[in-house]
């Protein structure tokens, strides 16, 4: 399915876009290390739904606002992106990053949404669970323990160009700002998760060495009318490592929902 790249400017910031196929549209929230190409997931959902994946403000090709300070900020960005383009019934995906963003949009309000996805997203903090911190790892660091397959680690493309290079630390300052003095998390999200009033699939790998897996039973239990689904054999990155089962429980769920 053609996909295509565009730049749009909402609440004064302007995005890079990119977006491909046809159907009831799934708006999917990168993680931290950005949005930079249309990946396989991507094309396999577009097969059935308009799939647009906005580069976060401050990350990628995206402008760095003066408002953003924090996660909560890119929430309301993206009910006001939803706005301009006219978007509703939404089935809303977002990973690490990208998913505590979405979970912070859908405890404000589901009012756009027709479904929740939730891909080992940041956000909370569990207690008695430790967290790795990711911010004292270098990039090569960060690529291998983003993989339960090494050798799937090992073939992970690494910035080489100036450009590349600027892109990869634009993405990494800007995920400081918004996570490191609280470390990846919202101290006050879990007090709002039961105002998700939309159906919620919840994904995770059993060897995910970001977010301990650990954290799906928390968000599950917050979150009325969801389930978790844990891969096995798999890393942070369920939607790569995982392709093929990953849209294949996703398609499960947002088709199961049609009326």
């Amino acid at each position: 399915m053609a996909h295509r790249e565009t730049f749009e400017t909402v609440t004064g910031c302007r995005i890079r876009l990119i977006r491909g196929g046809q159907g009831e549209p799934l708006l999917f929230l990168h993680g931290a290390a950005g949005a930079q190409r249309w990946l396989p997931f991507m094309e396999t959902l577009s097969q059935s739904h308009d799939v647009i994946v906005p580069e976060h403000p401050g990350f990628g090709g995206s402008d760095m606002p003066d408002w953003l300070d924090n996660v909560t900020d890119l929430a309301h960005f993206y009910r006001d992106l939803m706005d301009h383009l006219g978007l509703d019934r939404v089935h809303l995906v977002g990973t690490s990053l990208g998913g505590w963003i979405a979970a912070e949009l859908a405890s404000c309000s589901c009012e756009q949404l027709q479904s929740l996805t939730l891909v080992a997203p940041a956000g909370l903090s569990v207690a008695g669970v430790h967290r790795p911190d990711m911010f004292m790892w270098s990039p090569e660091e960060l690529s291998r323990k983003l993989f339960h397959d090494p050798e799937l680690a090992k073939a992970a493309p690494m910035p080489r160009t100036d450009d590349e290079l600027l892109r990869a630390l634009k993405n990494r300052l800007t995920t400081a700002k918004l996570g490191w003095s609280t470390r990846m998390h919202n101290p006050h999200l879990r007090k709002w998760l039961h105002r998700i009033k939309v159906p919620c699939l919840i994904i995770w790998g059993d060897d995910d060495q970001v977010l301990p897996v650990a954290y799906g039973p928390a968000y599950r239990d917050l979150i009325p009318s969801s389930r978790l689904e844990i891969f096995a054999q798999c890393g942070h990155l369920p939607h790569v490592e995982k392709a093929p089962e990953f849209c294949r429980k996703l398609l499960e769920f947002t088709q199961g929902l049609a009326p």
